[in-house]
């Protein structure tokens, strides 16, 4: 996989996590959106790691999804104590040698830095503030997939956490902890600002730039480089294909790869329309499988979806208006039970069709359905219809799915 560099984008965001930017307001967090596998963790790493280090900034990288049955907080906590380590100097590792607990970090802090985050360790603040006392730098901790710390307890704690050490290190014109919290989906990163109980209330989302003309653009340079023979490249179908792909690269690149193989077999077809077949096939593939899902649903879990779909962060699963929605398109009697009954079996399907934070809050698990239901009601095609298959369920199928006792609505 090719890296294609976004060095002008990386020096803004920088610039901006600074507080340099006029009437800006991401030194107070910046908040990041982008669909999956669209360039945003390469993106995060490659291009605004180094230009934040690049300005004497102290890095610590995390992503959330790299164990996602692992605390945040610990997470996170290990994140701070990588940067941290190298920087204890030799006092530090002189203590570990010897087997001390503790270090004293800038003639101030003890800190035991194996306890980092842990509840017999230092809080979350205070090891963050080791870390800029120690580098005696400005401190960036780059949260990816941030919006995984909502669906427990111990994750919100410490999104909390992490907004009180930005108000405990930062004052007005000196930004000494810089905040970068990325996610796949737009609609749950919100949840980390669009309320007042959210930890960053107040904050804005930002949706980060797709790759587009510019990265096609180096991938022909890259292509007439290593391929003089198939020049000039047709950049606009290449653009066509890599916009059928989401904008996602590793796609784009998998099939551009197949299609400039000695082995691919194309004969009188340029690789450019192999590729941008390639991409309607892929498109094809993932609006089929998304439909297949849908229809594999019972009435009110299809019910129960669209109205996710269709609400987005309005969403309200078992208010009237909802209530009415389900009833409107499944025969029989709807409960707010049997709804609550529907949203978990949404949740526990491999994979999950839904999403839940800790506070009760829904969103669809992937943000690409998202997409795929606005383009079917935009083309007149939505609800999918089975043709072998009914689209409500009858009053015997309503009663039996109402069998059983109540729990208490989340």
């Amino acid at each position: 996989m090719i890296h294609f560099p976004r060095q002008a984008l990386a020096q803004e965001l920088a610039a901006a996590l600074k507080g340099q930017t006029v009437f800006g307001d991401a030194h107070n967090g910046l908040f990041l959106a982008a669909p999956r596998r669209t360039g945003k963790s390469t993106f995060l790493q490659a291009d605004l790691k180094p230009a934040l280090e690049a300005a004497g900034i102290v890095v610590a990288y995390v992503d959330l999804w790299a164990d996602p049955r692992r605390d945040p907080g610990a997470l996170i906590a290990d994140a701070i104590a990588r940067a941290l380590a190298p920087r204890l100097g030799v006092v530090g590792r002189a203590a570990k040698a010897a087997g001390l607990e503790s270090v004293t970090i800038a003639g101030a802090l003890k800190v035991d830095v194996t306890k980092i985050g842990k509840i017999d360790g230092v809080t979350l603040p205070d090891a963050l503030r080791a870390l800029h006392e120690a580098a005696k730098a400005p401190v960036a901790l780059v949260v990816d997939e941030a919006q995984h710390a909502l669906t427990s307890e111990a994750g919100e704690a410490t999104m909390s956490a992490l907004k009180s050490a930005r108000d405990q290190l930062n004052r007005p014109g000196e930004v000494n902890l810089m905040l970068v919290m990325s996610g796949s989906d737009r609609d749950k990163l919100l949840r980390l600002v669009n309320t007042n109980g959210a930890p960053f209330y107040g904050s804005q989302i930002s949706r980060m730039p797709l790759l587009g003309q510019d990265f096609i653009d180096h991938v022909s340079r890259l292509i007439t480089t290593q391929r003089p023979d198939l020049a000039p490249v047709d950049g606009a179908t290449l653009l066509q294909a890599f916009e059928s792909f989401g904008h996602r690269p590793q796609f784009f690149m998998e099939a551009l790869g197949q299609a400039l193989s000695p082995l691919s077999g194309l004969q009188g077809v340029r690789f450019e329309q192999a590729v941008l077949q390639a991409a309607r096939e892929r498109q094809q593939a993932d609006e089929a499988q998304m439909e297949s899902e849908y229809l594999a649903l019972r009435p009110l879990e299809q019910a129960v979806l669209w109205r996710l779909l269709e609400q987005g962060p309005r969403f309200r699963p078992y208010d009237g208006e909802a209530l009415r929605f389900y009833r409107e398109r499944v025969t029989g009697r709807v409960t707010a039970q049997m709804a609550q009954r529907a949203l978990e079996s949404l949740r526990e399907r491999n994979p999950a069709l839904v999403w839940k934070s800790a506070r009760g809050e829904y969103a669809v698990d992937d943000a690409a359905m998202h997409r795929w239901f606005q383009q079917r009601v935009k083309d007149g095609r939505w609800p999918p219809v089975d043709p072998q298959g009914q689209l409500a369920m009858d009053n015997d199928e309503a009663t039996a799915t109402d069998g059983g006792g109540t729990k208490s609505l989340a």
